[in-house]
């Protein structure tokens, strides 16, 4: 199996082009004494933020600007822990690997959550959402284990995409609200539709990596005999 240390990230986003210059800015001007673990712990506290910020909602659609601010800090750390490390050349693979995705993983679970708490979404349809983002991270988890190849986009979408998402979502609802309407004789929401929406599409983008990468795999180990 293919080392950690030498593992190959594809990371071909729709804001790609934007984000690395942007980051490698941040990492020039990122003050000496902010260390990469610093940037984890931002990243860990903006998911916090989200989990806040849409549980206030409750008591006042204001409260969507803290989730949004939540997944601004959230970016911000997340996105430049790992460049800081590669910019200053300080880079713990290893380490870095273990505590990036389990932050992650972490993270997803409170903005999940968060969601589910506020008065926008079913906690139900929220969590549906959750299981089938983790069920792609442990596709790309398991491919860079096996390959040594770790894909954080898929169809040109990874997370600063999807943070964008989630922004104009809560920019949209702030604006316009979140008329429900019947179907099959329950009350849906637009932000419950749209948060299913993403659900059903990471569930269907599960079943089909997972079956691509099986493939190609079978293709390299070759098939049983027998």
């Amino acid at each position: 199996m293919p080392d950690v240390s030498s593992q190959r990230r594809v990371h071909d986003m729709l804001l790609g082009r934007f984000e690395r210059p942007a980051l490698q800015w941040l990492a020039w001007h990122t003050p000496h004494w902010m260390s990469p673990d610093t940037m984890t712990m931002i990243g860990i506290l903006g998911s916090i933020v989200i989990l806040v910020g849409y549980s206030l909602c409750r008591f006042s659609p204001g409260f969507l600007w803290l989730a949004t601010l939540g997944f601004i800090i959230n970016w911000y750390g997340d996105s430049l822990d790992g460049t800081l490390a590669r910019f200053r050349k300080i880079e713990r693979p290893r380490f870095g690997f273990f505590v990036d995705h389990t932050v992650d993983a972490f993270s997803q679970v409170m903005i999940f959550l968060g969601l589910g708490f506020s008065p926008y979404v079913r906690l139900d349809i929220a969590t549906l959402a959750l299981v089938g983002y983790l069920l792609m991270s442990i596709v790309a988890y398991v491919h860079a284990f096996v390959t040594g190849t770790f894909r954080i986009s898929y169809a040109r979408i990874g997370p600063t995409e999807m943070r964008m998402i989630a922004i104009l979502i809560n920019l949209a609802v702030f604006i316009f609200g979140n008329p429900g309407f019947t179907l099959l004789q329950r009350t849906i929401t637009l932000f419950d539709a749209a948060v299913m929406i993403i659900a059903i599409a990471l569930m269907v983008a599960f079943a089909v990596t997972s079956l691509r990468y099986a493939s190609s795999l079978i293709g390299i180990d070759g098939a049983p005999e027998g």
